[in-house]
């Protein structure tokens, strides 16, 4: 029922999110990226390895990639380049790209764990039917930057959405095409979510010359 600031003991309770970073988790940067995967390769994690590159390219919400199916990303017997979903939190389709690491570790880990077009890609480990939970999705994130040397407190599942995002914004600056990869419905969502400001502004204005 939760208790009232009024209350006696209300006093002795921490808050939820006492000693945690609370805000936006930072995105990837290249380097880090090739050093969690060099990581999971080292240790021989094919699922892992498989779940962080599709988490990198198609930009999807934690709830999202986990509940991917075989079918979502299997042509044929191949690993498609081109994908579609429709988000759990919107109910809009959104389409991402899987490029050749995520293809390669994606058929890496299909081979060995098979299964059918409509088995989940990355199952929970519990029950075979379901797929995996966000909270172990959430946990395995955590090992991966801890693995590598990065502080779990600063990196979080949304940093693998945001990462392919970030490096694409600040390549180009075309926020209508990253508000698009995203799927987010409207652009200011897709300027606070990059954490766009004035500075980020001024210096594209500054850059473009008529």
């Amino acid at each position: 029922m939760g208790t009232s600031e009024y209350d006696p003991g209300a006093g002795d309770r921490q808050a939820w999110n006492a000693g945690r970073k609370v805000g936006a988790k930072r995105a990837l940067k290249p380097k880090q990226i090739w050093g969690i995967r060099f990581y999971l390769d080292h240790h021989r994690r094919l699922r892992d390895r498989a779940l962080f590159d599709v988490a990198i390219d198609s930009k999807l919400r934690g709830c999202d990639v986990v509940r991917l199916k075989i079918g979502d990303i299997v042509s044929g017997c191949q690993i498609r380049t081109r994908a579609t979903v429709t988000q759990t939190k919107t109910g809009r389709p959104v389409q991402f790209e899987l490029l050749s690491d995520a293809r390669a570790s994606l058929l890496a880990w299909l081979q060995r764990r098979g299964g059918a077009l409509g088995d989940y890609v990355f199952p929970s480990r519990i029950d075979h039917s379901d797929h995996l939970s966000t909270r172990q999705y959430a946990r395995l994130v955590d090992e991966w930057v801890t693995g590598v040397g990065l502080r779990r407190e600063d990196y979080g599942t949304h940093s693998l959405r945001r990462t392919k995002a970030s490096i694409i914004y600040k390549a180009t600056g075309n926020l209508r095409a990253v508000q698009i990869l995203l799927g987010h419905s409207k652009i200011e969502n897709t300027v606070r979510y990059l954490g766009v400001d004035v500075e980020d502004a001024l210096t594209l204005a500054e850059s473009t010359e008529i």
